[in-house]
């Protein structure tokens, strides 16, 4: 069921999505055929939203249908008893732009409840003149005077009020027209008037604002909005202009200077530099997934033949994804500010497997039945079921149902257990095991270090900076991850960080505003200031990639002052700015069967302070029970927390089953070298520290780290450890012996060696020639060379600069020969045995690979 990674990513350069584009008829269509697309449309519509007769006639649907009627109803009550300056009791509107927007949102899901087949409201045409008043009300007092609107968050007038306009306008669109048609176009024009980056009311793909997930939710409403008025040409515009978002980006040729979207090699950014598929990449795999529906049977749909959009978001599942859920749970390191709400993990993986269902039935060949078992799959693994009652369409509610009950549909992952994923284009890695799945987050010239904004992810300043996260198979997650951990482990202190022990605050502390407020420097509250220096800085260093080799993979960082700070040094920003200076810190990481080795090195501070390397932090419940056993260089036992000359420690969660080793691999002694600190403390904390709207509920956790503080003046070290989940006392003790053995560990080149795997792994850092074991590697790289038994060898390369035109690496010795022709790759006779001249112009950081005999 595993499909091809390029075949399934099925992705398409903009050209030929502009070509796809020009066939879409316009406003100069035929006017019958234009007639019968808008009632397709507005059908598809009512179908998405309200499900059908025979949808909602099903059992599994009722707890959906459940739900739409008690929100209406309650909806209902609470315009009866609303006050002055409201539509819906306690939703005080005034200058509010969030209660102007949940406002519309109750008209339409009341709308919603009377289009509904089973609802007790269906067709209740009292109820549905209710909701006209309601909109017209609005209109006239709050909506319609633009002079007197666009207060507060862009993203409210431009999108989020248009959302909930343009589906109540298709869902009640016959009564509309019987009794009040101008409200239509009068709704149109206003939403329009408010696009305030558009060209004469329309997208224009030039904006920031209109990008990614963003431009995504514009164009559905527009391709909504023509439905309503029956304007072919606004429907034509509008899929055009939404066929950009899928087109893959080319960092190199960015169309309308868009970095936001989908890249080759899977990654999904957004706000041009913020890793963010877990949460703005769901609401875009939403919304193309409802296009494909609502465009379903019309004139509009882009023919499958043509790469159709069903089978370009099959390849977003597989691909960006899949693997970053880990047993029904979204990692963190693609969330952006999302990690610190209450409600995520479990929850957003409902979007995906919706997603999975609808595709199922209408991608093409294996896309679709491994969609199918992917949804199944997705079921039996995860510890907290998604509620089907909160999937977007009823009629998905359905066709899960029918998913779950096929006994020829096998629940079966879309990838395979042991896999590594690399995301060069946003800074991340993703190697998963059965028994695991470590995330690695990292920052750079590219992409962000953090996203903090609208007084979300308040502590957010070292979560690019090498944080892991380490999942362990079968566990319920919220327990390990979530609010939780940002709430119960210190921001300096999150796992695999180097960070300065340094106090910090965060920007409503700094400035006392959820911003950096000061409109005559540039900073207003959606500034492109604001955005560069407060909401999501860039780092300052280019070096952030890694190489993949079968299922194993590298990766390598330098740590590197962020944007703020340079840019604070540079004079470049007003007296009162507040910019924080990273710590030092040359790292790699070698992601194997059962192991992720960390090299560290240069670690430490320019600026004199202490510095911290926190090796791992796990959480635990208060009630748990909690052991850490170990033993140190000499063979004396370990029984719990302090700082000791350890050969390795474990650390072992027995009320839950779980347990991650350490093994320190550098004997050697380093007076600069501080010994490792184990500790294990019980915090409560709550979860408003790191989130303003989260209820300030306290949170009770047992907090392990282990750790090595360098005092302040301290002299740049290095360090050597591997990571090993579920790993046993006896396999610890066994790496005193192997398989593993530190090649380099500088700044200017890291390199492992695995025995067992025949595997050598090397990063190198500086410009010049690096010396390896039988490597010698040109410059800045990442390696890895595997030799079989008869001496026939992989090689892997990437360039991790993304810079670079070619990588030269020799290996020394025997003479090698392509085993089978390699793109972009040239083997010759060298010096020093053979020379491999790697391709990696406009790669942006992806690997290269060559067989070689």
């Amino acid at each position: 069921m595993q499909l091809s990674r390029r075949a399934l990513l099925a992705t398409l350069p903009a050209g030929a999505l502009l070509a796809l584009a020009g066939r879409i008829p316009g406003a100069a269509a035929d006017p019958a055929s234009a007639t019968g697309d808008r009632a397709a449309v507005l059908g598809n519509v009512t179908a998405v939203f309200c499900g059908t007769a025979a949808s909602n006639a099903r059992p599994e649907v009722a707890g959906k249908l459940a739900a739409l009627q008690t929100a209406a109803t309650s909806h209902l009550a609470a315009m009866d008893t609303a006050g002055s300056g409201e539509l819906f009791h306690g939703v005080g509107l005034g200058t509010s732009d969030p209660h102007l927007t949940t406002s519309f949102q109750y008209l339409y899901e009341i709308a919603l409840a009377t289009r509904a087949p089973g609802s007790a409201l269906l067709d209740d045409q009292v109820v549905q003149a209710r909701v006209l008043d309601g909109l017209t009300w609005l209109y006239d007092g709050y909506y319609g005077d633009q002079s007197a609107g666009y207060y507060g968050n862009w993203f409210n007038w431009e999108i989020g009020m248009s959302t909930y306009i343009s589906r109540t306008l298709v869902l009640l669109a016959d009564t509309l027209a019987a009794t009040a048609p101008q409200l239509t176009a009068g709704y149109v024009a206003a939403m329009d008037a408010y696009l305030r980056n558009g060209k004469d009311g329309d997208v224009d793909l030039d904006s920031r604002f209109h990008t990614g997930a963003n431009l995504a939710d514009i164009t559905t409403n527009r391709i909504l909005q023509g439905a309503a008025l029956g304007d072919a040409a606004r429907i034509t515009k509008a899929v055009t202009d939404q066929l950009t978002v899928y087109a893959t980006v080319d960092p190199y040729a960015p169309q309308h200077g868009v970095t936001d979207g989908f890249y080759a090699d899977g990654s999904f950014l957004q706000h041009a530099s913020v890793a963010y598929t877990g949460s703005y990449g769901t609401g875009l795999l939403s919304r193309v997934v409802q296009t494909v529906k609502i465009l379903d049977g019309t004139s509009y749909a882009p023919a499958a033949a043509d790469g159709g959009l069903a089978d370009i978001a099959a390849g977003w599942v597989a691909e960006s994804f899949a693997p970053l859920v880990v047993e029904g749970w979204m990692a963190e390191a693609v969330k952006g500010r999302a990690v610190s709400r209450t409600g995520t993990g479990y929850a957003d993986v409902a979007v995906v497997v919706e997603a999975a269902v609808d595709l199922s039935r209408y991608a093409t060949g294996e896309h679709a039945s491994a969609l199918a078992s992917y949804a199944k799959h997705l079921r039996a693994v995860t510890r907290a079921a998604p509620d089907p009652a909160g999937f977007v369409s009823p009629v998905s509610v359905a066709a899960y149902a029918d998913i779950l009950a096929d006994p020829a549909v096998p629940a079966r992952d879309i990838n395979p257990a042991a896999l590594h994923s690399a995301y060069p284009a946003m800074d991340r890695s993703v190697h998963r095991r059965p028994g695991h799945t470590f995330v690695l987050a990292r920052s750079s010239t590219r992409i962000s270090g953090y996203e903090y904004m609208s007084g979300e992810n308040l502590l957010p300043w070292h979560q690019g900076a090498g944080h892991h996260y380490l999942y362990l198979a079968g566990q319920d997650q919220t327990q390990s991850f979530g609010v939780d951990y940002f709430t119960a482990v210190p921001p300096d202190r999150l796992a695999g960080v180097t960070a300065p022990d340094e106090p910090r605050l965060s920007v409503p502390e700094l400035y006392g505003t959820q911003w950096y407020d000061n409109p005559a420097a540039g900073f207003t509250s959606s500034s492109e200031s604001q955005n560069t220096y407060v909401y999501f800085p860039l780092g300052t260093n280019p070096l952030s990639g890694g190489a993949v080799l079968d299922t194993y993979g590298s990766a390598a960082m330098v740590l590197a002052p962020d944007a703020a700070w340079a840019a604070e040094q540079a004079g470049r920003l007003p007296a009162d700015f507040t910019a924080y200076r990273a710590a030092d810190a040359t790292k790699s990481w070698f992601m194997l069967d059962d192991e992720i080795v960390v090299l560290a090195a240069g670690v430490g501070d320019s600026a004199g302070r202490p510095v911290t390397t926190t090796v791992d932090a796990r959480i635990a419940g208060a009630a748990d029970t909690v052991a850490l056993t170990g033993r140190t260089r000499r063979g004396a036992p370990v029984t719990g927390p302090g700082t000791a000359p350890l050969a390795w420690l474990r650390w072992a969660n027995t009320t839950r089953g779980t347990a991650v080793g350490y093994a320190l691999l550098d004997a050697r002694p380093d007076p600069h070298r501080p010994e490792p600190t184990a500790a294990l403390d019980t915090v409560t904390r709550s979860r408003r520290t790191v989130r303003l709207t989260n209820p300030d509920t306290a949170v009770t956790k047992q907090v392990f780290t282990l750790a090595f503080h360098q005092t302040a003046g301290a002299r740049h070290t290095a360090l050597a450890y591997a990571i090993v989940p579920g790993a046993t006392e006896e396999r610890l003790r066994g790496y005193a012996r192997g398989p593993l053995t530190v090649l380099a560990n500088s700044t200017a080149v890291q390199a492992v060696r695995h025995h067992g795997l025949g595997l050598l792994a090397a990063n190198t850092f500086t410009p010049g020639a690096h010396r390896v074991d039988r490597l010698t590697v040109e410059g800045p790289a990442c390696v890895l060379l595997r030799e079989a038994r008869g001496g026939a060898l992989s090689l892997a390369v990437a360039d991790p600069t993304t810079g670079r035109d070619t990588v030269t690496v020799h290996l020394h010795g025997r003479r090698y020969r392509p085993a089978a022709p390699a793109p972009g790759v040239t083997v010759r006779p060298g010096p020093l045995g053979t020379e491999v001249v790697v391709t990696t112009r406009h790669l942006y950081g992806r690997t290269v690979r060559a067989e070689l005999r």
